[in-house]
């Protein structure tokens, strides 16, 4: 784990239950799946080219006594996310627990509409697959960042603007589907914070505007590291579901409501 922290989660309270992480062979999304699988769920760690990480982080969780997996997928192509299903449905004959983490934008050379494709209708395609597996009672948690919750009321960095819009637009989206979730028992909840220390994104976006995340700190007083935002992750996938389907993590003083 990067950081070592408590895990919000109590030892045992997800003993069967079965959870896939989008995206979680670093960073927010593998500790998050750690802290799944030290509460005794069942997990499925996604990657989408980083194999040899995501089958470290799977080793790792099966010689401490828990039950991961690794597969492979794009989530950007359907093939491929309908792949990932039937091997979930084949190793754990379900999925209890849902965790739309993976996001970008940045990379090179990926097409101008990869940010939307990705952090939008991805998004969308990966949950809609997913309810051919989800068990009656199923969570799903979207993870999103304060940049990109209040982009329609708040700027942000000119650098991050086009994955921020395309973020909100996957969470709009999600947020559409809400009453059709509930109605079939299916819980919802946006998970959002500030800038996380030691990502790929803010790596990226220091490497574009140097000084960026020393500025963003500074304004913010405090930012939350890896370990700290994936506990407030998992924590979204088992608290109730607030009203508004939104959890929004630290303080938020310096955004404009929507």
């Amino acid at each position: 784990m990067s950081e070592a922290i408590e895990n919000p989660l109590a030892p045992g309270s997800l003993n069967g239950k079965r959870v896939l992480v989008t995206g979680s062979s670093r960073g927010v999304g593998a500790d998050t799946v750690r802290y799944f699988a030290q509460a005794g769920a069942n997990v499925v760690v996604n990657y989408r080219n980083k194999e040899a990480r995501a089958k470290k982080l799977v080793d790792e969780i099966n010689a401490a006594g828990g039950t991961a997996i690794a597969i492979g997928a794009d989530l950007t192509d359907e093939s491929s996310v309908n792949a990932m299903i039937a091997t979930i449905r084949d190793e754990f004959g379900g999925l209890d627990i849902l965790v739309l983490n993976a996001s970008g934008g940045m990379e090179a050379n990926l097409g101008e509409d990869y940010a939307l494709r990705l952090n939008r209708d991805a998004q969308v395609g990966m949950l809609q697959a997913a309810r051919e597996i989800f068990s009656a009672d199923a969570r799903v948690v979207f993870v999103t960042s304060h940049q990109a919750h209040f982009i329609n009321t708040t700027p942000t960095m000119p650098e991050y603007e086009p994955v921020a819009r395309s973020k909100r637009a996957g969470e709009d989206a999600l947020l559409a589907l809400v009453p059709e979730l509930e109605a079939s028992g299916i819980g919802f909840v946006v998970v959002s914070a500030d800038m996380i220390e030691g990502t790929i994104t803010a790596t990226l976006l220091n490497r574009l505007n140097p000084g960026a995340i020393d500025q963003r700190r500074e304004e913010a007083g405090k930012l939350l590291n890896v370990a700290e935002f994936a506990a407030e992750v998992a924590k979204a996938a088992v608290e109730p579901v607030p009203a508004d389907n939104l959890r929004l993590i630290g303080d938020i003083s310096s955004f404009n409501a929507e």
